[in-house]
């Protein structure tokens, strides 16, 4: 029987992110999440009903974390509408998505392991998707400059600049990666 109390499960899938990063897929097993997150052995098995299950909402969680908040929302609604704002906007999700190490390293981790795992690969793929549809549809609705391309080679082009940030920071310095989140959105979105 799996348990129901949210927050304990909310704490078990942190700890699995934790996990995750740290010591890949593999090293994901319910013990290490027990001890993680401090709690009694046994206590995720009790929560999650297979390996699989707790892998699938590692994901979730991590997509869920990176959702930026109401005020940063608004901040970015009330921005002009240029590209230099565009810039802006851009490095934040930059620097959103990297103060989460764990969370995007953890989710590299899971799109390893998807290529292994259909069922996960199926799950991340809607997901992945469906953020991207968002991102469109957000674009679209703020009249920001470009279109639905310029959304998705941007999307490429940051992640694996991420990737970089997170995995080599010293590759590039923080003014070289303000500077080439610029250049993307120079180079990639159209001009109005």
């Amino acid at each position: 029987m799996v348990r129901r109390n949210d927050q304990r499960r909310a704490a078990l899938v942190d700890a699995a992110i934790e996990v995750l990063a740290r010591e890949g897929a593999r090293g994901l097993t319910f013990r290490a999440v027990d001890a993680e997150a401090a709690v009694p052995a046994g206590t995720a098995s009790n929560y999650f009903g297979s390996r699989d299950d707790l892998l699938t909402q590692a994901g979730a969680r991590v997509y869920e974390r990176l959702q930026p908040d109401e005020a940063t929302i608004a901040r970015q609604r009330a921005a002009g509408r240029d590209r230099e704002t565009y810039a802006e906007l851009m490095r934040e999700l930059v620097g959103r998505v990297a103060a989460f190490r764990t969370g995007y390293l953890a989710l590299l981790e899971l799109r390893l392991e998807a290529t292994r795992r259909p069922e996960l690969r199926k799950v991340l793929t809607e997901r992945v998707r469906a953020d991207l549809d968002a991102n469109v549809a957000y674009h679209e609705e703020s009249d920001l400059p470009g279109d639905a391309m310029a959304v998705k080679l941007l999307m490429l082009a940051l992640n694996w600049l991420i990737v970089e940030q997170l995995t080599l920071p010293d590759v590039f310095t923080a003014a070289e990666r303000d500077q080439l989140v610029a250049a993307a959105v120079e180079r990639i979105v159209a001009a109005e």
